[in-house]
């Protein structure tokens, strides 16, 4: 190997301390838009999905394994949004939109983190679903408090472990000296088309990953949702099958807006440049999913509604 070429080399595999979100940069008119929009609903998101996991917790009614899963699904979405959007919103009013090396590892982490747990969360809900519809009379030994435990758990841990492994194995690439990643957040296949060695095994655990958090956990939903509607079918009663298909709708209605957005942008065929498009289907995924989940999942709910009413009226009574 000749001087000239080391030198290129040492040239080209620079440092990196931070890295530069070009985010909406070149459409400034689309930052003044988003700022005031993301802003609202990243506090409606806040608002409505602390309220559930208030609600559930300071009311014995909802001690239950459906509301129990629904407070994860809300402390994920609080975890999920506030990984990027208050860094987003910065940006999108700074002409200055870095992000340190680890700040990015991190960010990275928490994300994919997050995201993956709902994935598999999403699924367990729609189990506890069915067993809830299907097995009534052998539902609370079926789902007990231990197994809610258990599933619950596992899919935090299971998805931190692997998101750990994703972003360490990312992060561990050596990176050209272009720092520009052409996205609002340190997005893993965003801040891969940096790298400047071969991104192969990263891909491959991410290929993996997402066949194993896509596909596989929407066809488990999309079956437990047949036999739900199949013994819903057999219901008698006109009221019990319209309440039981609006629920089972609501839920659906979620679950294609978050896998159908996640597919799209993790399974589309890779292309060599970053178009503005992938970052709007990111904001719709990612902001807008977890604002309306508090409304589709249990706002729609009179017992939500009914616990919400008392907790408020006894914070007022104890005052």
């Amino acid at each position: 190997m000749s001087p000239e070429h080391c030198n290129m080399e040492l040239v080209n595999r620079t440092e990196i301390f931070e890295f530069f979100l070009k985010g909406f940069s070149g459409y400034p008119a689309l930052e003044h838009l988003l700022f005031p929009l993301c802003s609202a609903m990243y506090l409606v998101t806040l608002l409505g999905n602390t309220a559930i996991v208030a609600v559930s917790v300071l009311d014995v009614h909802l001690h239950t394994p459906m509301y129990f899963f629904l407070g994860n699904l809300s402390i994920l979405d609080i975890c999920y949004t506030s990984t990027f959007v208050p860094l987003m919103l910065v940006h999108l009013l700074s002409a200055q939109k870095t992000i340190s090396f680890v700040g990015c590892a991190i960010q990275m982490c928490l994300s994919l983190a997050t995201g993956s747990t709902e994935c598999l969360l999403l699924a367990i809900m729609a189990y506890d679903r069915y067993l809830a519809i299907c097995r009534p009379l052998r539902y609370p030994v079926l789902m007990s408090h231990r197994l809610c435990l258990l599933l619950a758990g596992a899919a935090w841990v299971l998805c931190l472990v692997k998101s750990v492994t994703e972003t360490v194995i990312a992060m561990r690439l050596p990176f050209c000296g272009h720092r520009m990643v052409s996205h609002f957040t340190c997005e893993i296949l965003a801040v891969l088309k940096l790298a400047c060695s071969d991104t192969s095994v990263s891909e491959v655990f991410l290929l993996v990953g997402a066949i194993l958090l896509l596909p596989i956990p929407l066809a488990f939903i999309c079956l437990s949702y047949t036999l739900i509607l199949a013994t819903i079918l057999r219901v008698p009663s006109a009221a019990g099958r319209r309440k039981a298909f609006s629920t089972c709708s609501a839920h659906l209605a979620v679950v294609m807006l978050f896998y159908g957005t996640v597919i799209f942008m993790y399974m589309k065929p890779k292309s060599k440049e970053a178009h503005i498009s992938d970052e709007v289907f990111t904001v719709l995924y990612a902001v807008v999913t977890p604002m309306l989940n508090p409304v589709i999942y249990s706002l729609r709910n009179k017992e939500v509604k009914e616990a919400a009413r008392k907790v408020w009226c006894r914070s007022w009574t104890s005052k």
